[in-house]
C-alpha cells in the first residue's frame, strides 16, 4: 500500500512545525521552499540594525530536517496548484502530486497598491531585506561625514520608520541607539548621537493590537531614547528624498517601511476565498473550502473563530502541530477537530532595557519585559548553536555597545 503523500509549500515556522510533528507518522513529506534556509523572523530587525549577522538568525532547512528521514525537501518555488488532479508544479515545469497539502508559504511586503515606494521605503520581511536596510543606515552616516552641506547633511542623518507595530517600534529604538551609542566615537565631522529618528503610524497610537497601557508605555519608551513619535498621521508619498504626511514634509535620506503586508501569492491561484490582504480564508479545521485535504496554516491563513488571529510565530507553530493532529486523525479514520489557539502572549522590545509584554493577562513595561523578551527569543531560535552566539552577541553589545556585523556590502 502506497504511503501518504504530503506536501508543505513553506518553511517558515508553521512549515517547520507540521514537518516535524509528522515524524513518526506513515506519511511521506515533500517540503518546498524557494529560500534554503528557515528564517527566525522576530530578530530580523537586529540583522537590519548591524547586532547580528545573518546566519545567527537563520538555519539551513536541510540542516534542521536532516535527521527526519520521512522528510525530502527541494528548494524551488511553486508556481501552480491543479485541485483537480492533486498536482502542484515547482519552477513552471516540475509536477509533483499530493494527498495532502499544507500551505505555510507566508507574507511579503505590500505597500499598497504604490509600488514606486518600494525603491525608496524597503520593508523587512527577507535577509536580503535586512542587509539593504542594514547598507541605507551605515552608508547614510559615511555620506553625512563628508558632507558640507548643513541643511543636506541633516537629511542624511534623519531615519523615518513608517509604521508603528512590533517591526516598527524596534527598527525605530535600534536606529536611536546605533547613532547614540555604537556610532557615537566612530566619527570626526558629524555627530551620530544627533541623527532623528522618526517613528510614524497612522493609527491613533503605536503598538495597536496591544491592550492597556502598552502602547502608551512603549510611546513614552521610545521618546526617552529620543525617537520622535508621530501618530494619526497617514503617509500620502515617499520619494528619494524623503516623507510627505498629508500637508506636512519630512526630508530624509532614509526611509523603512513596516507598514503593510499581505499573503505570498501561491494561494490565489486556489480561486478561493480570500480576505482584503489576500490570506486564503480557512474553516475551523484549517483546510480550504471544498477542499479537505487542503490547509493553510501561519500568515497565509485567514482564520475567523472567532476572531481573526495575528500573524505572528506562535500562531503558525501552533497551526502546524493542529495539521499534522488532524492528519494523524484521517489516517485512523477519525474526525478532525477544530483548531484552538492559546495566545501565549505579545511583546515588543524598544531598545536596551526597554520593552512591553503582556503574559496571561498580567502586562509589562521597561526591564522585566525586556528580560523576558530576551528569554523567549532565545529559546525559540532554531538550533543550539543559534543561540549560543546570538546569547554572546548580546552580552557583547550589552556590555561594550558594539555592534559586530557593521560591514556595507553592495
Amino acid at each position: 500500500m502506497a504511503r501518504h503523500q504530503v506536501i508543505i509549500v513553506g518553511g517558515g515556522f508553521g512549515g517547520l512545525s507540521a514537518a516535524k510533528a509528522l515524524r513518526r507518522q506513515a506519511v511521506d513529506i515533500l517540503l518546498i521552499d524557494r529560500r534554503n534556509h528557515h528564517l527566525f523572523q522576530p530578530l530580523l530587525y537586529q540583522v537590519a540594525g548591524a547586532a547580528l549577522a545573518p546566519g545567527d538568525i537563520a538555519e539551513p532547512i536541510r540542516s534542521v530536517l536532516a535527521h527526519q528521514s520521512n522528510v525530502e525537501v527541494l528548494l524551488g518555488e511553486v508556481t501552480g496548484i491543479d485541485l483537480r488532479r492533486r498536482t502542484i508544479t515547482i519552477d513552471g515545469n516540475a509536477t509533483r502530486a499530493y494527498d495532502s497539502l499544507v500551505l505555510a508559504a507566508g507574507m511579503v511586503n505590500h505597500w499598497f497598491g504604490n509600488d514606486t515606494w518600494r525603491t525608496h521605503a524597503p520593508g523587512l520581511k527577507t535577509l536580503d531585506d535586512a542587509l539593504e536596510i542594514r547598507r541605507r543606515i551605515l552608508l547614510a552616516y559615511e555620506r553625512a561625514e563628508w558632507c558640507t552641506d548643513a541643511a543636506e547633511r541633516q537629511r542624511l542623518l534623519t531615519f523615518v520608520v513608517v509604521g508603528g507595530g512590533p517591526t516598527g517600534v524596534e527598527l525605530a529604538g535600534a536606529l536611536k541607539e546605533i547613532g547614540a551609542q555604537t556610532l557615537r566615537r566612530d566619527f570626526r565631522h558629524i555627530h551620530p548621537e544627533q541623527a532623528q529618528v522618526i517613528l510614524v503610524e497612522s493609527a491613533p497610537q503605536v503598538l495597536p493590537t496591544f491592550g492597556g497601557h502598552l502602547p502608551e508605555s512603549a510611546r513614552k519608551q521610545l521618546v526617552r531614547i529620543g525617537v520622535e513619535v508621530r501618530t494619526g498621521l497617514r503617509v500620502t508619498a515617499i520619494d528619494e528624498f524623503g516623507v510627505t504626511l498629508g500637508d506636512s514634509r519630512i526630508e530624509a535620506a532614509t526611509v523603512l517601511w513596516s507598514a503593510g503586508i499581505k499573503a505570498a501569492e501561491v494561494g490565489t491561484a486556489l480561486g478561493m476565498p480570500l480576505d482584503q490582504s489576500g490570506r486564503i480564508v480557512v474553516a475551523p479545521d484549517l483546510s480550504v473550502s471544498g477542499h479537505p485535504e487542503v490547509m493553510a496554516i501561519g500568515d497565509i491563513a485567514h482564520f475567523a473563530y472567532p476572531d481573526p488571529l495575528p500573524g505572528v510565530a506562535q500562531v503558525a507553530l501552533q497551526m502546524g502541530k493542529h495539521v499534522a493532529r488532524n492528519l494523524q486523525d484521517d489516517g485512523r479514520g477519525r474526525p478532525r477537530k477544530p483548531f484552538r489557539y492559546r495566545n501565549l502572549g505579545n511583546m515588543a522590545t524598544v531598545g536596551r532595557k526597554l520593552a512591553v509584554a503582556e503574559i496571561g493577562g498580567f502586562r509589562f513595561a521597561g526591564y522585566l519585559a525586556w528580560l523576558i523578551w530576551l528569554f523567549v527569543h532565545l529559546i525559540a531560535l532554531v538550533g543550539f548553536r543559534n543561540r549560543f552566539v546570538v546569547l554572546t552577541q548580546w552580552t557583547w553589545n550589552y556590555i561594550t555597545n558594539e555592534r559586530n556585523s557593521r560591514l556595507i556590502r553592495g
